[in-house]
């Protein structure tokens, strides 16, 4: 008799969630174990509330009227998913940090992750996610948005952080996220800091 109620619960809460929003089993861990959440998602998924993106990850389906077809799940939303069903950090970096922030337009040939975690790569609908292992300080201790700022300078590397790319991060950021990251950036590489500073007090 449990299960039933734990499913018709389960499937309130995505049905609220926005279409394109991807889950895990450990997001519903408030209503039960792992093993009995999994269940619940295969069903919802044979019911077509759900789409099952890769093992134990579901997303509630964006359908493309017009090409009669469905939405490829955002990766970013899939990496971020996949972090918090293994209790990873993670932040863009490479060409993913610059997509991200609307540093470059071209789209990453792979979707690439630092993380605290294990080296993984993963595989849906002709887009690869990796996820690099690092324990250094340009992720730890750090928010998301400093983190991310960090990966895309590093990426861009020194001799090509322009005006361009300045004024665009100084318009992105709002006076919160600058403040913070002026803070929490003093450790990082000093040529990366002397870029902040621009940025964070231009």
């Amino acid at each position: 008799m449990e299960r039933p109620s734990i499913l018709a619960e389960i499937k309130k809460e995505i049905q609220k969630a926005s279409v394109g929003t991807v889950f895990v089993p450990i997001d519903f861990a408030h209503f039960s174990d792992k093993k009995t959440v999994s269940v619940c998602l295969t069903r919802l998924g044979e019911e077509g509330i759900v789409r099952r993106v890769l093992r134990g990850v579901y997303e509630k389906p964006e359908y493309n009227e017009f090409l009669d077809e469905h939405v490829a799940a955002s990766p970013d939303k899939i990496a971020h998913a996949l972090a918090r069903n293994y209790g990873w950090t993670i932040v863009p970096c490479g060409d993913t940090a610059l997509n991200l922030l609307g540093l470059s337009t071209q789209i990453p040939a792979a979707w690439v992750y630092v993380s605290d975690g294990t080296y993984k790569e993963y595989d849906y609908e002709q887009i690869t996610i990796k996820f690099k292992r690092t324990t250094n300080k340009e992720i730890s201790k750090l928010s998301y948005k400093t983190a991310l700022v960090v990966q895309a300078l590093k990426a861009l590397g020194k001799e090509n952080v322009d005006d361009t790319v300045i004024a665009k991060l100084k318009s992105t950021l709002t006076k919160e996220e600058k403040e913070a990251m002026l803070i929490e950036a003093k450790a990082v590489t000093s040529w990366i800091y002397e870029y902040i500073k621009t940025i964070c007090r231009g």
